[in-house]
């Protein structure tokens, strides 16, 4: 055992150490106040002010509030719908930091390089739309469908393909963009400070020259030569494969690990279970791996957001696992469910220390901070609680994974708090569906199944413990 935490607590200092493993998680902590706005917006228009689908059809004089709509609808676009722009600014910034670099620029500078290899002008003639008809068939046109040039313009050669517009899209805005921000984050920023160490390259002022203005040209150069590297690279791929750089990514990096991870129900238990080991060993689990969960799991989430924004019915909300359903199924109560050791102990616990540990514990469990049962019990480094520790997140997760893809469960389209105590959350979490609360009682009801016999096993060995003393 000693053995084999050694190991483990040298691969979770390895991951603590990481320059981008922290720096990428550093973002998306960062980010986190943005995308639960951004949630509010959603829940504002879908839930409550909405007289289709929402509270407005139960009670009309609700709608009243419908002029705010705008509001919680640009805020949902400015925080959701543009994640790769934040995350790849504040991912910049974090790479700069942990370089050396201070101040705002290196965050500037990450969106200029992102900027570079993001497509701005597009055809006009493959603007979409679609309809659905009373037999319920869709029908999608596009606006190519309906431009016929003639007359004058024609004998100037103006087709079709003459009509374009400029602006960024959705599409890389978002999350199907979030790995091309992450690369270009990283790789620019180490491209800039590459040439920014070099002295050769530096611009030096006179003393009397302001600061601010002396540091501008200081960096001036090495801004120039990597946003020249970066925008090769784009040219390059665009030239070789025929599709942009991020297109490429999401269809060589972001979708392949989705299907084998974020749409894999094992995959996840295995994640799962290595979480709990850290925990098992006194390393923080869920630091070790956010860098690589948030990633490949933020991204199913906010897919999902977009089609219950757009009045999709649940058939049509495309993922069944996202970043938000793990923390519903996985984390309640913080990691290792313990909230259903909290639990259990209150029912069937003879010591008096156990209870009491339970007793300071449940307020924290409540708002999923389960430090206080982890290192108090303790958890860790205990063969007997460790089994269920890392076999009850497992266990829950398959059986929310079957209670969503069997429909008992809407699915999970909305982030909420991290904090938000079990039983709210997945009412919130499921677009305000009693369905989802009840699911979560479910799996918090068989955590504590899970948990019981070992606590009585546990309780058992400390009676002994105690004897022997």
């Amino acid at each position: 055992m000693d053995a084999f935490a050694d190991k483990l607590g040298r691969v979770g200092a390895w991951c603590g150490q990481n320059k981008y493993l922290n720096a990428i998680k550093n973002a998306f902590q960062n980010f986190m106040p943005a995308t639960i706005s951004g949630a509010i917006g959603v829940l504002w228009t879908n839930v409550l002010v909405n007289e289709t689908t929402g509270l407005g059809a139960l009670w009309k004089p609700i709608m009243v509030l419908k002029v705010l709509n705008p509001i919680f609808i640009a805020m949902q676009y400015a925080t959701i719908s543009c994640i790769t722009i934040s995350v790849t600014m504040l991912l910049a910034s974090e790479i700069a930091e942990a370089n050396g670099e201070t101040g705002a620029f290196p965050a500037v500078l990450g969106f200029i390089l992102w900027m570079m290899v993001t497509p701005t002008s597009f055809a006009a003639k493959d603007l979409s739309a679609s309809f659905i008809d009373k037999a319920g068939k869709s029908h999608g046109y596009t606006l190519g469908n309906f431009i016929n040039v003639t007359g004058e313009a024609a004998k100037h050669k103006i087709t079709a393909d003459s009509f374009t517009y400029s602006g960024i899209l959705n599409n890389y805005t978002a999350a199907t963009g979030l790995f091309t921000g992450l690369i270009v984050a990283i790789v620019g920023m180490e491209i800039y400070n590459m040439f920014r160490k070099n002295d050769a390259l530096k611009i030096r002022m006179p003393e009397q020259v302001p600061p601010g203005v002396a540091r501008a040209f200081e960096v001036l150069i090495p801004t120039c030569l990597t946003a020249i590297i970066i925008g090769a690279i784009g040219l390059v791929c665009q030239l070789a494969t025929g599709a942009e750089l991020n297109a490429l990514i999401f269809n060589v990096v972001q979708k392949p690990l989705q299907s084998l991870i974020g749409n894999n129900i094992f995959a996840v238990a295995i994640l799962y279970v290595i979480i709990s080991l850290f925990w098992c060993v006194g390393i923080h689990g869920s630091n070790m791996v956010n860098a690589v969960k948030e990633p490949i799991f933020r991204p199913l989430l906010y897919a999902n957001t977009a089609a219950f924004t757009a009045g999709a019915a649940q058939k049509d909300i495309p993922y069944v696992m996202n970043l938000t359903m793990l923390s519903m199924f996985g984390e309640f109560g913080g990691s290792g469910v313990t909230i259903g050791l909290v639990i259990a102990i209150f029912i069937f616990s003879r010591r008096e220390d156990n209870r009491t540990i339970a007793g300071i514990s449940v307020v924290p469990a409540l708002f999923n901070i389960n430090e206080t049962m982890t290192f108090g019990m303790p958890l860790v480094l205990n063969p007997i609680l460790d089994i269920p520790f890392i076999l009850a997140p497992v266990v829950t997760l398959v059986v929310g994974y079957l209670l969503v893809t069997s429909g008992f469960c809407p699915k999970i389209v909305l982030e909420v708090p991290w904090t938000m105590p079990p039983v709210f959350f997945g009412f919130i979490c499921t677009g305000a569906n009693p369905m989802g609360a009840l699911s979560q009682l479910i799996v918090i009801a068989l955590s504590v199944v899970i948990y019981t016999p070992f606590l009585i096993a546990y309780e058992k060995y400390q009676a002994k413990q105690s004897e022997a003393e």
